[in-house]
């Protein structure tokens, strides 16, 4: 539980940007570790609404990198998930697990994730 109004306003900064929002959304949902290239086509499911297979490459990989030297290290910093660079796997944290009822409050509120955030379906 967010105990103070501080740790309330890092939870509201860190959820402030969308890619970490989706990030954020398909880890709990998902309850398991994924790899940096789940994450990207998760965020491109719900940000262009369409399938990886049809985003021009170079937005893949753009995504792909804001991932890896903006938005995870932000994550891994708060303690939220660990990142394990070599094998690109994102783990969610016991931390990760108490602050989840928070973190789903606010994702909830976005109007531009329709739920449940999940991972981009082969078979759609």
């Amino acid at each position: 539980m967010v105990g103070t109004t501080t740790e309330f306003n890092t939870l509201l900064e860190l959820c402030h940007e969308q890619h970490r929002r989706i990030v954020l959304a398909v880890l709990a949902s998902e309850e398991r570790s994924l790899t940096v290239n789940d994450l990207t086509k998760a965020i491109i499911k719900h940000n262009h609404h369409t399938s990886p297979m049809e985003v021009s490459k170079e937005e893949s990989r753009t995504i792909r990198i804001s991932l890896q030297h903006v938005h995870i290290p932000k994550l891994e910093d708060l303690s939220l998930v660990n990142y394990d660079t070599e094998r690109q796997l994102v783990e969610p944290t016991s931390q990760f697990d108490q602050l989840e009822p928070q973190l789903s409050a606010i994702i909830d509120a976005d109007p531009g994730l329709e739920p449940p955030v999940a991972l981009w379906d082969r078979s759609a």
